[in-house]
């Protein structure tokens, strides 16, 4: 491993091989020492070596890749083409590229380095524009730039450099064939750097179809958890959770919450719960459109929202410094993605800390993460034993939303006709509200005295 001088700020990247503009972008942009990511991945890559990392997200995997891919497109001096891009670099959600994009931009900062960037839920023909000239860095989610290619308007037969981040991600995320096919496209001599956070078997397959004698780099065994998240388990049904959530969220010390649902309706209707519990709250999810996720984002990052409500996969890429607590609204149904959840708090050495609510028909979930994690979660609470909560009050809106949606029940039919005329009433019919009444027995005696008066 080679050795970081902390004395000089500089010197830790500079005897990792980074120099020049990428050097003064970094300690302007106030990076000063390397992580343990960096360190291992940077040098191999300078070199022109595969790479494959196990990195969990926040563990700087972004600048590892980003710098040397940087400094070998410097280096090269090549004119770019139309419609071709020098490196390409893959992620599983627009959030993520959002930031991956922002990264190469910042570190790249004084060079002569084009980016573009190439994703769901915006305009085409932006991005095709941005691609006409050629670019050097182009970072993409695969459905996007599937299209791109199938209609022309990018050729990858000019990447040598291809980066696939949250490559476990892109496979639960059902992308790994257009991942395939994408990295098929890129220059038979391609360097490629494939980081994952965990390493199931169809990932470790892909590697091998893709990486030629790589260099494995891993800052964090295979599914295990950053040390400084402090993980609790609050007990609690379904029904209870509404109530639980907004306790938790009554202490101060919850400043930066993300709070985790499994599905897009359920982020909404917590997202609603908490608005009318006086909670401030944005919710990003897949429905939603591209500017909105980023204005949801964008009001968290900024703390004019509080908490910040998201499914799974609208999260990855969610790097907001400061976030204080992660709340497992719903377990996921992959263990996996437990690890990835959490990981949004606890950056960069800070403290964190995870709150799980579990109903009890979760308890098979909450096991299988304990057994990924080979950690035992503490039971900070236990509601099951309580009376679920009366229900809560409803604001005017919530209150006129109810109203229109009660059933109404239909008028009575008028017991005289258009002609003022009394209808004539159907055997065996009564009058409402006469149901629950027995008729007086004289009514039914009258008719009986009558027809013997007249066989008389």
């Amino acid at each position: 491993m080679t050795h970081i001088n902390t004395a000089n700020p500089q010197s830790g990247f500079a005897d990792l091989g980074i120099a020049g503009a990428l050097l003064k972008a970094l300690v302007k942009a106030g990076f000063s020492d390397p992580k343990p990511i960096q360190t291992q991945a940077i040098p191999h890559m300078l070199e022109g070596r595969d790479v494959l990392g196990i990195a969990q997200t926040g563990s700087g995997k972004t600048a590892a890749f980003a710098l040397p891919v940087l400094s070998a497109i410097m280096a090269l001096g090549a004119r770019r083409q139309p419609k071709t891009a020098h490196a390409l670099v893959l992620a599983p959600t627009r959030e993520l590229a959002v930031q991956i994009e922002e990264a190469f931009r910042l570190f790249s900062r004084g060079a002569h380095i084009t980016t573009a960037l190439v994703l769901g839920g915006v305009s085409r023909n932006s991005q095709t524009k941005r691609l006409r000239d050629g670019v050097d860095v182009l970072v993409a989610t695969p459905g996007r730039l599937t299209d791109l290619v199938r209609a022309g308007d990018v050729r990858l037969s000019e990447t040598r450099w291809l980066v696939l981040d949250e490559a476990d991600r892109m496979l639960d995320m059902g992308f790994i064939n257009d991942v395939r096919r994408l990295a098929r496209a890129t220059h038979p001599k391609r360097q490629v750097a494939l980081f994952s956070a965990t390493m199931p078997a169809e990932i470790e397959k892909l590697a091998m179809e893709l990486l030629k004698d790589p260099v494995s780099v891993s800052v964090a065994p295979q599914s295990t958890t950053v040390a400084e998240i402090g993980q609790h388990l609050v007990l609690a049904r379904t029904k209870q959770k509404r109530v639980v959530l907004a306790g938790l969220l009554a202490d101060p010390a919850m400043k930066t919450v993300i709070v985790f649902s499994r599905t897009k309706h359920g982020a909404d209707k917590v997202t609603r719960q908490l608005e009318q519990d006086g909670i401030s709250a944005a919710v990003i999810h897949g429905n939603k459109s591209q500017n909105a996720r980023q204005k949801a984002l964008n009001g968290f990052r900024a703390g004019d929202v509080r908490v910040l409500v998201a499914t799974d996969i609208a999260a990855r890429g969610i790097d907001v410094p400061g976030i204080t607590h992660v709340v497992n609204y719903d377990l996921p149904d992959e263990a996996e993605t437990y690890v990835h959840r959490i990981g949004r708090t606890g950056r960069n050495g800070a403290d964190g800390t995870a709150i799980t609510l579990c109903a009890p028909d979760e308890r098979a979930k909450l096991r299988a993460v304990e057994r990924i994690t080979r950690t035992r979660l503490e039971v900070m609470a236990d509601h099951t034993g309580e009376p679920d909560p009366a229900p809560q009050p409803r604001s005017a809106r919530g209150v006129d939303e109810a109203e229109r949606n009660r059933p109404r029940a239909k008028p009575a039919k008028p017991a005289h006709g258009h002609d003022g005329k009394k209808k004539p009433r159907p055997a065996g019919a009564q009058d409402a509200g006469a149901a629950a009444k027995p008729r007086p027995q004289r009514r039914r005696r009258r008719p009986q005295r009558a027809r013997f008066a007249k066989a008389a």
